[in-house]
């Protein structure tokens, strides 16, 4: 029986980079937070997981995705679009429009996510050492 990481580790190896990613996201809001006409963003979380299971997942024996079909000349063709990891950065709205200099980091909001994010990516460690050290049981005690 193949063990794949996969199978072992889940969704949690690929949140470890998207956590980092959203992590350099929010410092850079932090970091401008008096800057005149900044804009706050933020990372589509879901929408990154999803990119960076499916570049790493390539598996050999899966079906090949079906192509959409296009049925108006006006439709955009998905192919076309660059895999951009950029696409998952979304501006984000605030909760207090800013009447002074067009910035829209609110810091209280950003140190919270900023947070939670640290918790999840700290949660996500802890779930992979978990992991690791059972199997490393499981080695030693098949050897």
């Amino acid at each position: 029986m193949a063990v794949t990481f996969d199978k072992v580790f889940g969704v949690h190896q690929y949140t470890l980079g998207v956590r980092n990613k959203r992590a350099e996201v929010l410092a850079g809001n932090l970091a401008n937070a008096e800057t005149p006409g900044y804009k706050a963003r933020d990372l589509d979380f879901g929408l990154a997981l999803s990119q960076a299971a499916d570049r790493v997942m390539v598996k050999k024996d899966t079906l090949p995705e079906e192509e959409m079909t296009l049925t108006n000349e006006r439709h955009m063709d998905a192919s076309s679009l660059p895999d951009d990891p950029e696409l998952t950065l979304k501006y984000r709205l605030p909760y207090q429009a800013d009447t002074g200099n067009g910035n829209t980091v609110e810091t209280n909001s950003e140190r919270m996510k900023y947070t939670q994010n640290t918790l999840e990516y700290q949660a996500s460690l802890q779930f992979l050492n978990s992991r690791i050290t059972k199997l490393m049981s499981a080695l030693k005690s098949n050897s």
